[in-house]
């Protein structure tokens, strides 16, 4: 039985299995006649991926889905392959740079551009959160490319397959030159291996984008010179309109939706202490931070107003990869988006080597952490929860030095301090 792989003709994820199999002298065919969106929700490929994904590798022994693993499965049908490297430390490298092009760079790649083709919510803030995080994760490919010409040692590896490939999503439509030009070495190293011979041969000819698509569903604004001019017709449009027979009034439920019902913590008493004035104070505060910016938090916070709440991520154990704790914890932030009006938080990343603690601090309007938070960012469960007793030096205290990224906190090295503000 040939190795068949269920996937449309340009699909990315398809490609790194497709790219593998040239370098590692594997026949891979594409399924004939496959239709995303409706091939995909057939009970014949239901049965090889139940939630639907694709591709799916239909092999001698069974399907498989995700495509990173398709790839390795590919590249493992090759004994000795030199895309999994020559040492047992090659392969870790190889193994660290495709959990890198994922969670890194396809991720935040997928964050800034899926929304604006309107298959997720688009919110701005999410958006640059996903700019921001991409631009580091490049900067630190950069780096790395200023004195390699691959990720791992002096050939093409799988890491530079899939890496090449999850780079292309975002060279091929929103990351244009006047972005990318910021990480020259990340330029030369995609341009590069597009043109290699068994790159190309998938991938045929790539252009960059020449600018970042609209948000879907935004009409741009008309130019007033297009408007119609009214002329002489207005009698005529007017007459008509007398002829039409009045339509009937519409009923209240017609003229407009009923109003949403407000947020409970909108009807709560008012505060003297303004959230923007504690966050405009904290981002304009360079120097003497313990003077300046904690004083004047102890001076505004209103403790019948809102509560302040430590936060302890319950899996800490599992934090053994330093750039994947810090993008679980932006994406955490990412997520609590809709809490922005209502909260401030301080996120510790805290420890000089795995497994890395996490832990917050977190200020919030009344005095429970707010309902609508809880129900819909999933990641409030990944933590235990502490009601701060202000009346506890001790615990004022804590407050103080998260807020400040005091360092080394709890007698530990910060890896990194993310604010939610």
């Amino acid at each position: 039985m040939a190795l068949v792989l269920h996937s449309w003709k340009t699909n990315k994820n398809a490609y790194k299995a497709l790219i593998a199999a040239e370098y590692s002298g594997v026949k891979v065919h594409l399924a004939e006649n496959f239709e995303f969106g409706v091939t995909d929700k057939t009970p014949e490929f239901l049965k090889m991926n139940p939630i639907g994904k694709v591709p799916v590798l239909e092999t001698p022994d069974g399907p498989i889905f995700e495509s990173n693993a398709i790839a390795r499965y590919v590249t493992k049908l090759k004994a000795d392959n030199p895309l999994f490297g020559s040492s047992l430390i090659d392969y870790g490298h190889i193994e660290q740079w495709i959990d890198f092009a994922s969670m890194e760079i396809d991720n935040n790649i997928g964050q800034w551009y899926y929304p604006r083709l309107g298959y997720r919510p688009y919110l701005p803030p999410a958006e640059e959160a996903a700019i921001a995080a991409l631009k580091k994760a490049l900067g630190a490919l950069n780096l790395h490319l200023t004195s390699n010409t691959y990720l791992v040692g002096h050939s093409v590896t799988l890491a530079d397959i899939i890496m090449t490939c999850n780079l292309f999503t975002g060279f091929s439509n929103v990351m244009t030159k006047s972005f990318t030009s910021e990480f020259p070495h990340v330029e030369r190293y995609f341009w590069t291996l597009i043109n290699q011979p068994n790159f190309s041969k998938i991938f045929g000819e790539v252009k960059q984008a020449e600018s970042v698509p609209p948000v879907a569903g935004k009409k741009p604004a008309q130019p007033k010179e297009a408007a119609k001019p009214k002329a002489k017709e207005e009698p005529k449009k007017e007459a008509k309109k007398e002829e039409k027979p009045k339509e009937p009034e519409p009923t209240a439920e017609e003229e407009a939706p009923k109003p949403k019902p407000k947020n409970p913590l909108d009807l709560l008493p008012p505060s003297p202490m303004v959230l923007d004035d504690w966050k405009r104070l904290y981002s304009n505060t360079k120097s003497n931070f313990r003077e300046v910016a904690i004083k004047g938090f102890w001076d505004m916070y209103d403790p019948e107003g809102y509560s302040l709440w430590f936060c302890d991520y319950k899996y800490n154990d599992e934090n053994t990869v330093s750039f994947v704790t810090l993008n679980k914890v932006g994406g955490f932030l990412q997520r609590m988006d809709l809490a922005r009006k209502y909260a401030f938080g301080k996120m510790l990343i805290i420890g000089s080597e795995p497994p890395y603690k996490v832990r917050g601090l977190w200020l919030f309007r009344g005095q429970e952490i707010p309902k609508f938070i809880m129900d819909e960012c999933y990641d409030m469960e990944l933590y235990e929860w502490t009601k701060v007793d202000i009346n506890d030096e001790v615990q004022k205290e804590r407050v103080s030095q998260m807020i400040e990224d005091h360092e080394p906190f709890e007698g530990e090295a910060l890896l990194d301090a993310k604010c939610f503000k």
